[in-house]
């Protein structure tokens, strides 16, 4: 196969109409010698310093609770939105008193009632080891525990950014994107979150890379991480369906399960109850914060106690109406489309819509669309979103009931699912109208398919078209360095 010839790196501020008007404080949109053709190594530089210093705004945002705002007030580290799972955890989850997870059970008096620890493998041992290099003998071990498993994060972040700089390789400020994304400073402290979404954007790149055994391993940790990246599994299996290319995804595949059992299989002989603790946990938890089954709950005075047949009904008609639209769109989808929709959809239909899963859609949602203006309408609504819960909580923990009632409660949720489905509504009008996609613009197929890239398609539910003059699998929608709309172009050509 001819791998297409390498483009010249996009410049933001000539292409989005955003980005330009932002660059007006910096002197204005890049000019042609602003941006070295050969080093691509600048913008990686400038993205990793931006990346740190919002990771540290995000630090410096959980201040308030730094001095016992976790545990002194049942409402401070709510009103100043700075709560996070990782100190309560600490000690309510025996690591302050050295048990083990998964093979040591948990005490009541510090567990409130959960056994075992309620995480993936990857994720308890990120727990332990974080454990590990935090002195009991400190003032307060639980904030020390904290700052540890955020400089641990920072990383995560780091490497998030860059892989999504690097797995459209002539894109690489998309990653900017990823780096000032408030809703990643504002979360990405709460909960480990971070370590699953690098482990996945590390498996997206070398997939791009067109190496899918390194893809599959790294899906298989991430995996042992968070459950959700096993969901890309889906998109990769459709999309080499529609190529052709099955042995591909016959080695990711296989070399995610063979990662994922690595992992677990240790943890699975030695302390099955103790392993099998998050599964039985995700079945059994009831309809909880974020979700609009608790909305539903709510308005009906219900349990939902069959919302787990409801959810698992509502993701197979989504994955089964995704695969047909990845099956007859004109144009195969991009891995990216395919996999932020995939994970959209499992999060908005989920009993639970935790305020950090948003850390899972914000890579995916940049290699999917990285549009400033409509990454940041998506964003705000995440904001609005975390301020609500924590005000919410604020009311539910106060006397007085201070903060945000069960209504406005409802709405903050109502806005942040509304933004979700919007921004993956854009996405898949990109599917249907390739010309709408800003990827595309410039000739590419799929710079971050891989094996997947210009491939022609074997398989697809279309019918058959009639031949043109000059093929359509791969026109230029636009060109290159132009501001103009890509739907303007398809009008005139």
């Amino acid at each position: 196969m001819e791998h297409p010839i390498p483009r010249p790196a996009v410049r933001p501020t000539v292409q989005d109409e955003v980005a330009a008007a932002a660059s007006e404080l910096i002197g204005g949109p890049a000019g042609r010698r602003a941006m070295p053709g050969t080093d691509r190594r600048n913008p990686l530089r400038v993205v990793a310093l931006v990346m740190i210093g919002m990771f540290a705004l995000g630090m410096a945002q959980k201040a308030p609770c730094y001095d016992g705002g976790w545990f002194e007030s049942p409402t401070a580290q709510y009103t100043h939105a700075c709560y996070s799972d990782i100190p309560h955890l600490y000690t309510g989850r025996g690591f302050a008193e050295g048990l083990t997870p998964y093979f040591d059970s948990l005490p009541e008096r510090i567990s409130g009632g959960m056994e075992y620890l309620e995480y993936p493998v990857l994720t308890g041992l990120f727990m332990q080891i974080t454990a590990w290099v935090t002195p009991d003998s400190v003032a307060q071990p639980e904030r020390l525990y904290w700052m540890t498993n955020s400089a641990l994060l920072m990383i995560c972040a780091v490497i998030i950014a860059l892989c999504v700089s690097r797995t459209h390789a002539h894109r690489p400020w998309d990653g900017l994107l990823v780096a000032l994304a408030p809703a990643l400073a504002l979360t990405a402290t709460i909960n480990w979150d971070l370590l699953a979404v690098a482990l996945t954007a590390a498996a997206l790149l070398m997939w791009s890379r067109s190496r899918p055994m390194a893809a599959g391993l790294l899906i298989g940790l991430a995996t042992a991480t968070k459950l959700y990246p096993a969901l890309l599994l889906g998109p990769l299996f459709i999309l080499c369906l529609r190529a052709g290319r099955r042995r591909a995804f016959g080695a990711t595949a296989g070399a995610a399960v063979a990662a994922w059992l690595a992992v677990n299989l240790p943890v699975m002989i030695g302390a099955p109850d103790g392993w099998a603790k998050f599964y039985t946990f995700s079945e059994e938890r009831a309809v909880d914060f974020g979700s609009f089954w608790l909305i539903v709950a709510q308005r009906t005075e219900s349990e939902l106690g069959a919302v787990n047949t409801y959810a698992t009904g509502l993701v197979a008609l989504g994955c089964l109406a995704l695969g047909v639209l990845a099956l007859r769109a004109p144009r195969r989808p991009r891995l990216g489309q395919l996999a932020f929709l995939v994970v959209a959809l499992f999060i908005v239909t989920n009993k639970v819509y935790s305020p950090q899963y948003v850390l899972w859609l914000i890579p995916l949602a940049v290699l999917a669309r990285p549009r400033w203006r409509d990454f940041l309408i998506w964003q705000t609504c995440e904001v609005l979103y975390f301020l609500g819960i924590w005000m919410y909580l604020a009311y539910l923990n106060s006397e007085d009931h201070d903060g945000l009632s069960v209504d406005g409660y409802q709405w903050a949720i109502l806005l942040h699912l509304c933004g979700t489905l919007w921004f993956g509504a854009m996405v898949i009008r990109d599917i249907v109208r390739p010309e709408y996609d800003v990827i595309r613009r410039d000739g590419s197929d799929d710079p971050g398919g891989g094996v997947l890239d210009s491939a022609p398609d074997v398989f697809t539910l279309r019918r058959a078209e009639v031949p043109t003059a000059q093929p359509a699998a791969y026109v230029d929608w636009g060109t290159r360095g132009d501001t103009t709309d890509p739907a303007d172009v398809s009008r005139e050509t």
